[in-house]
């Protein structure tokens, strides 16, 4: 069994904040891949499903992103998971918009979602980093994150949202490597 956790703030006003991106990862493989209804738990948003062969617990949590580690690992803690079977969706600052990598522990490069979940958790679990752009300049960094994506952008980030659900089996076998792969040529297309 496997948990993923989608980072983002909860409530509408967020939705479509740059900074949420991981609950939208979350929201297309629920949907793509049949999950089972939502469940309140975990100071959370849990849905049940599978990947491929694989059992997926999807978690959104409802702590907000400083908070995000306890929701993590109170999750963790109920199902006797290591952090090497958790695997993180977030926003990533220092990557082109749009483009998706998976890295395993490391820093948390100023990510208050990162940094909670390091904190209660430690750095060794998975991360799938999607990249939203750097603004350019350090003033510009929380209104960027904190941002609704542009309309200009909705149909790269509803082509780049699609790929990692298709593509999201690679993830659940732990092939990371094919998983980059396969989404960055569903994305040429």
């Amino acid at each position: 069994m496997q948990l993923w956790v989608g980072l983002g703030n909860p409530g509408p006003q967020y939705a479509m904040h740059r900074h949420n991106v991981g609950f939208m990862a979350c929201d297309v493989i629920a949907e793509l891949h049949g999950f089972g209804p939502v469940q309140k738990k975990f100071q959370g948003w849990l849905q049940e499903g599978r990947v491929g062969g694989e059992k997926v617990l999807l978690l959104k949590p409802a702590t907000f992103m400083n908070e995000s580690g306890r929701s993590v690992g109170e999750a963790l803690r109920f199902y006797k998971l290591e952090p090497d079977a958790l695997t993180v969706f977030h926003d990533e600052l220092d990557l082109a918009p749009f483009k998706v990598k998976v890295k395993r522990g490391g820093g948390t490069a100023g990510h208050n979602g990162l940094r909670s979940i390091d904190q209660h958790l430690g750095p060794d679990f998975r991360r799938v980093r999607i990249g939203i752009g750097h603004p350019g300049h350090k003033e510009r960094v929380t209104g960027h994150v904190l941002g609704n994506y542009a309309k200009a952008e909705i149909d790269d980030l509803t082509d780049m949202l699609a790929a990692i659900s298709a593509e999201a089996d690679w993830l659940a076998k732990g092939d990371d490597a094919r998983f980059m792969s396969d989404v960055a040529l569903r994305q040429q297309d």
